[in-house]
């Protein structure tokens, strides 16, 4: 397994694809011990600069790669993700290792269980290299600041952006090349705008697709596990092995995981896409290459045979945002209330003013607010299904500076992320170019209930045709 000069440069390694590497480690052109080095060193490097890292697990991922190499020489080769490394948000259970939530009331606690997303793809042979920044709790209120036990995860195309939250470190580590892939959750768009700021790839899969099992909860009934990775295909492969039913999580779907990667590559000729254009009034004001670039994938799309036809959704933004504030207020209050009442000293500016607006939710507002979204669910899958898939925005403007709160929020609150976790569709944050500051700005590919199949061949279709993938950060 030494004859990887003659596939592909070792200071390129951390660029491939999880599809071009796993090709390599299977027709033995890379080592999983090869591979894995060479992201340990990439962390090491970019560290310093990125702090997408709470911990590295550097010894453990060594030791998992010698057993993946011997297992695919002895010819017990399980598939494309083994041998391949990734890293996961430190909300995310390992037994034996710390979990931290980004927090100071757990930086000693260490997890007595595995999620049970980690445990699906170890089990595929897939390589653990640590756990990553967060905003703490994996929550907080839209806010930014520098007041948590671990510095804050700088954006890789510009180390003054902000990264999205919150899955902060998830989406740089991919971006970076310090991990082939990572797992974040999505509440309100918390995998989507971190895969947005970073220009990468992030899918929230349809509510109760993936297990949330052995992941520290901030929302029960919007959480939703997801993957983050370079290309749509890769988003394929790892989503088809987290996936499945769970009975450790209540909420999981006993439903068979369908070959999500099916149909990549065939084209999308013959689709029929909505696309969405109107956020309401109140909706904050997208910004002009944003816009611009979100316009150019139409003829992109119609180019590659697609249809296009408007989609109205039955609700502005804000309502839907509103929906989710209070169900994540008040589930969020009801998770960490003892922790809010007996050591709010100990957190953050941000998770403390979300403690304080659960803390106020009157239980005839959260009600309201699951009728209303039952209502709103119902009424978007009719527009939904009206089409084979839908573009939307996803965040109205590219990752702003650290330095003003109030555009901070905007770019999170003002996403139109929350939308499909108030329905459940699934929907994938895909990059679609650049700012005049080089910074990626970003869609969202949306489908029908469980048909993730559908996203990915949509999105692979467009990143090859748009050629997304050609341009990494320079570090």
């Amino acid at each position: 397994m030494n004859d990887l000069s003659s596939k592909v440069d070792a200071t390129e390694i951390v660029h491939l694809s999880i599809a071009d590497a796993s090709r390599l480690i299977a027709a033995r052109k890379l080592s999983p011990v090869e591979l894995v080095s060479a992201f340990l060193a990439r962390i090491e490097a970019t560290e310093e600069r990125l702090h997408a890292y709470i911990t590295v697990l550097a010894d453990e991922a060594m030791a998992a790669a010698k057993v993946a190499e011997a297992e695919i020489a002895a010819g017990r080769y399980k598939g494309p993700l083994h041998g391949i490394p990734f890293a996961v948000k430190d909300n995310y259970h390992v037994k034996g290792v710390r979990t931290t939530g980004g927090s100071r009331l757990m930086l000693d606690y260490v997890a007595d269980e595995t999620a049970t997303t980690i445990e699906n793809l170890v089990a595929a042979g897939a390589i653990l290299l640590g756990k990553l920044n967060t905003w703490e709790y994996g929550t907080g209120n839209g806010e930014v600041h520098p007041d948590l036990p671990f510095p804050l995860a700088r954006n890789p195309w510009n180390t003054d952006h902000f990264t999205g939250g919150s899955s902060t470190g998830a989406g740089v580590s991919v971006a970076a090349g310090s991990a082939m892939f990572a797992l974040g959750s999505d509440t309100g768009g918390s995998v989507r705008l971190p895969a947005a700021a970073a220009g990468v790839q992030g899918m929230k899969a349809t509510y109760g697709v993936v297990s949330r099992a052995g992941i520290l909860p901030n929302c029960w009934t919007l959480d939703v596990a997801g993957p983050l990775t370079w290309t749509s295909e890769d988003n394929a492969i790892v989503l088809e092995t987290m996936a499945g039913y769970d009975p450790r999580d209540p909420q999981s779907l006993d439903r068979p995981v369908p070959p999500f990667a099916r149909g990549i590559g065939t084209g999308i000729k013959g689709m029929t896409i909505g696309v969405v254009r109107d956020l309401g009034e109140d909706a904050p004001p997208m910004q002009a290459e944003t816009a611009a670039n979100l316009a150019a994938m139409e003829p992109v799309l119609r180019e590659l045979g697609a249809t296009i036809v408007d989609l109205t959704l039955p609700a502005t933004l804000s309502e839907y945002r509103l929906i989710t504030g209070a169900i994540n207020w008040g589930e969020s209050f009801s998770i960490h209330e003892k922790d809010f009442m007996e050591r709010h000293h100990l957190m953050g500016a941000a998770l403390k003013a979300k403690m304080i607006a659960g803390f106020h939710m009157r239980a005839v507002d959260y009600i309201a607010a699951q009728r209303r979204r039952r209502e709103l669910a119902v009424a978007t899958d009719a527009a939904i299904r009206s089409v084979d898939a839908v573009l939307a925005p996803c965040t109205l403007l590219a990752a702003p500076t650290f330095d003003d709160q109030e555009i901070l929020t905007r770019f999170t609150f003002g996403a139109a992320t929350s939308i499909f976790n108030v329905s459940g569709h699934p929907a994938i944050s895909v990059a679609n170019g650049f700012d005049a500051k080089g910074l990626p700005t970003s869609a969202q590919f949306v489908g029908r209930y469980f048909d993730e199949a559908t996203l990915y061949r949509l999105a692979h279709a467009y990143e090859i045709a748009a050629n997304t993938r050609a341009v990494r950060p320079s570090l």
